[in-house]
């Protein structure tokens, strides 16, 4: 189901938190553009939307004029200057979002090929609960996860037991 260039741990483990808080005869408004893992919701039996490309730090409107019942964001704030302003927007009474979690062993990922591709937060658990509170969203569940890779060295051994992604289920207050 995953492909092998795929971050395969990382899908598998979104999907069953979704699955676990989302039906599937629930609407949702994917956050960035069509990608692999709203392919994989489709897959799955989700309806759903993407927003259009546009730079969701200037352009919310896709945001507020949807009237789908569930956002999520998979690996879309760290990427966006101001993601409180797209959290207050939100109109969806449900949201699952996931971060990657700041490692004190690394810096901020940016691409050396793509000036858009960079991370302009990657967030502490605490620092995203903090956003997502503050934006006015009650977090019901929250898991974290380890990003193992297969190359050696010090890195690579801490990416075994230390969590790198965040992802939680919020609901609107």
């Amino acid at each position: 189901m995953y492909e092998k260039s795929y971050p395969s741990k990382r899908f598998k483990y979104t999907l069953q938190f979704l699955q676990k808080h989302i039906s599937t005869s629930e609407s949702i408004l994917d956050l960035g553009v069509p990608n692999p893992f709203s392919s994989i919701m489709k897959h799955n039996g989700y309806t759903v939307s993407n927003t259009k490309g546009e730079d969701l730090d200037l352009d919310i409107s896709t945001i507020k004029n949807s009237k789908t019942e569930v956002v999520t964001a998979f690996e879309i704030f760290e990427h966006l200057l101001s993601p409180f302003t797209i959290l207050r927007s939100i109109e969806a009474n449900k949201l699952v979002a996931s971060v990657p979690l700041k490692l004190w062993f690394s810096s901020a990922y940016r691409s050396k090929t793509d000036d858009l591709d960079r991370h302009y937060h990657e967030f502490e658990d605490w620092q995203f609960d903090w956003l997502l509170e503050k934006a006015g969203w009650k977090i019901i569940e929250r898991q974290k996860w380890t990003n193992p890779t297969k190359k050696i060295g010090i890195r690579p051994i801490l990416r075994l037991f230390t969590p790198r992604y965040y992802i939680v289920y919020a609901e609107r207050v």
